[in-house]
């Protein structure tokens, strides 16, 4: 287990010098040109992060990116990068701003994002280290951005994972558990565990497709209507070591938790990973990550697949969504106004419900995961936390 974090602190300004007070009508005439200039100093605070991004000059200059010291800094910084005007205008909002607020020696923010209201924190998994330091559960308090480690029972490598609705709770209310995804080991076998984690305890739903071993169980999503569990299968236990060589192909899954019942809904993948409803539930969105296995293939997929969802239990009309330009898409989220959003190579990148990229939330690195939370979006980069507040959509998970 990776060792906790010391809590959190912001840092405090250093006093100014005091300096005697002027004269009554100097006074007064520096008050104006004080508070002129404070009225200047928030608006280019506000403006702070936005950078707009010439479409034309980039379709003609493949390193235009280059030019931008929001996106050539020697060390991973956050900007907003509009390609759209309505990425400002209307997505994060003119007064959106962003902010590093951890930067730790070890990986803590990687996968998942669960936020669980009663204790106001998001639960972020950790990235994979070695089986002798398994998977932790990060804690990141909303209070104060305080942050904990933790670990669930019977929970060995953790990855995606959801709110959740055990079979007969009140969906009127918060969601009372978490779903994750467990990758497995080579003792284990990779999982679905639900996760209470006000009372410390786990429930084991599922842990093969009918007696056959999955891959690594690597993102999952619960239907609102239905209380399905839609979850995808990839290789990365196996490509990271933990676990032994597949023996299923690379599908999407839908399982009751009612019942038992589960079918592959969806399979040709070579890395199937994130996945995601829309608001309405009628498109289901999942990501190929084939350009990552063993080591990179830029000729790999990196691509976003839209899907109809038929009466709420099977996938029709396949189609390429999104293609991502650096990196792959690994965790996906959507919006209530039915913009995807997509973790990233250099980070969040944001799409119109017609694919088109409106913009990024660009921090010069991978971002695996992310979280809408409310008022703002939690950008996981492994060793990095960084936070976008003052956004004006909504998360479309009913926990957000």
């Amino acid at each position: 287990m990776s060792p906790r974090t010391a809590p959190y602190k912001k840092s405090t300004p250093k006093p100014t010098a005091e300096v005697a007070p002027p004269a009554s009508s100097l006074l007064s005439d520096r008050r104006v040109q004080l508070t002129a200039l404070l009225t200047v100093c928030i608006a280019l605070i506000m403006a702070a992060g936005f950078v707009d991004i010439d479409l034309l000059a980039l379709a003609t200059n493949a390193n235009y990116f280059s030019t931008l010291p929001a996106t050539s800094a020697a060390e991973p910084q956050i900007s907003l990068l509009n390609f759209n005007s309505s990425f400002q205008t209307d997505v994060l909002g003119p007064n959106a701003t962003a902010r590093k607020i951890a930067d730790l020696p070890w990986q803590a923010f990687h996968e998942a994002g669960i936020y669980y209201e009663p204790d106001n924190s998001m639960y972020i998994t950790s990235n994979y280290v070695s089986l002798d330091d398994n998977i932790n559960i990060t804690v990141v308090s909303l209070d104060d951005y305080s942050i904990s480690s933790t670990q669930f029972p019977d929970l060995w490598e953790a990855n995606g994972g959801s709110s959740y609705y055990p079979p007969g709770s009140d969906t009127t209310k918060r969601p009372p558990q978490q779903v994750y995804c467990d990758e497995g080991d080579f003792d284990h076998p990779s999982a679905l565990i639900a996760v209470d984690p006000g009372t410390n305890t786990s429930t084991t739903l599922l842990t093969s497709f009918l007696g056959r071993n999955f891959s690594s169980v690597n993102d999952v999503r619960q239907h609102a209507d239905t209380g399905d569990l839609w979850f995808t299968d990839a290789d990365y236990g196996y490509f990271q070591n933990f676990r032994p060589a597949p023996v299923i192909p690379k599908q999407v899954y839908r399982f009751e938790p009612s019942t038992g019942v589960i079918q592959v809904v969806a399979d040709g993948f070579v890395e199937s990973n994130g996945l995601e409803f829309s608001p309405d539930h009628k498109t289901l969105y999942v990501s190929d990550t084939g350009a990552q296995q063993f080591t990179k293939n830029d000729t790999g997929p990196g691509t976003i697949y839209a899907f109809d969802v038929v009466d709420g239990k099977r996938l029709a009309n396949r189609r390429t969504f999104a293609f991502c330009d650096i990196g792959f898409p690994d965790g996906v989220h959507a919006d209530t106004d039915g913009n995807v959003w997509a973790g990233c190579g250099d980070g969040v990148h944001v799409f119109n419900p017609d694919g088109v990229l409106l913009g990024k939330i660009f921090v010069g690195e991978t971002s695996n995961n992310f979280a809408f939370i409310p008022g703002g979006v939690l950008v996981f980069s492994n060793y990095r936390l960084w936070l976008v507040e003052n956004v004006k959509v909504q998360g479309r998970e009913p926990s957000q």
